[in-house]
């Protein structure tokens, strides 16, 4: 019998219908069946506010994507504003091309991150990595991706393992998921179609919304429509000591990203996870 265990929501999936109306964005992620919600930006809300409105509908704010730039511009600031917010887990979760593994500022970024993952740590906060697929380009014969995690210790940085993007570079998710065993607290489950065309699906993510992005032989699915092994990739995380999972989808298959939610937690329902 499969373990359970928890399941939030990557808000950003919903971004539209959230800055719309964050309290009823945040209803309906309950209603679906959520336990927690993820984060990725606060929409103008202090600290107070954003606490308020997810203790009201009854979630739990586990964790929150914070760009690098603004980890830099006030580490101290981010790390109160989540600890009044009560989330654990803070996440770093995209580099710009300049600061990617075996770009010119990567050495800059990974002492940025050690810094901060002290700072969290010493504020009973702990800090994440959000993969896309380049970081499995090599540097030093190793995926940028393990040169991070070798680079900063365990205990000032743990992983959050994006399932989808590490498929999509070709990389067996199941496997480099039982790797990080005691070092996966909170797994994004992502599920997708393609033909590995050779273009940047993550530029789908809003990094180049002013250009036209081919589609072509890439789409977002939700969690259990797609490629991905789902019974496997749920008994991988939970092996590997997940405590949260996470469902994301960058942009919509359906009508509603809310409708995208309800199947994929279908699928965990179904695989006796919920």
């Amino acid at each position: 019998m499969m373990k359970k265990l928890p399941v939030a929501y990557q808000l950003y999936s919903a971004r539209n219908e959230i800055a719309h109306d964050v309290k009823a964005s945040l209803q309906q992620v309950k209603e679906l069946g959520f336990d927690g919600v993820e984060f990725a930006g606060f929409y103008g809300l202090s600290a107070a506010e954003m606490k308020a409105m997810v203790d009201g509908v009854g979630l739990i704010p586990i964790s929150s994507h914070v760009p690098l730039q603004n980890i830099l511009a006030d580490p101290e600031g981010v790390i109160a504003y989540h600890k009044e917010l009560g989330c654990r887990y803070i996440a770093v979760p995209y580099l710009g091309e300049d600061d990617r593994p075996g770009a010119p500022g990567f050495a800059k970024v990974l002492a940025l991150m050690g810094q901060f993952g002290r700072q969290c740590r010493d504020a009973g906060l702990t800090l994440l990595y959000h993969n896309h697929d380049f970081e499995f380009l090599k540097v030093s014969g190793i995926y940028g991706l393990d040169f991070i995690y070798q680079a900063i210790p365990a205990d000032l940085l743990q992983t959050q393992i994006d399932t989808c993007w590490v498929k999509y570079a070709g990389v067996d998710p199941l496997t480099y998921l039982a790797s990080y065993k005691g070092r996966a607290p909170v797994v994004h489950l992502k599920d997708f179609v393609s033909d590995n065309s050779g273009r940047t699906p993550y530029a789908l993510i809003g990094q180049d919304e002013d250009k036209e992005i081919d589609r072509s032989g890439f789409s977002f699915r939700p969690f259990g429509h797609g490629s991905q092994d789902a019974e496997g990739l749920v008994k991988a995380a939970v092996d590997a000591g997940a405590e949260w999972l996470v469902i994301e989808q960058d942009e919509p298959h359906n009508e509603s990203p809310f409708e995208d939610a309800r199947q994929g937690l279908e699928t965990l329902a179904r695989l006796g996870v919920r």
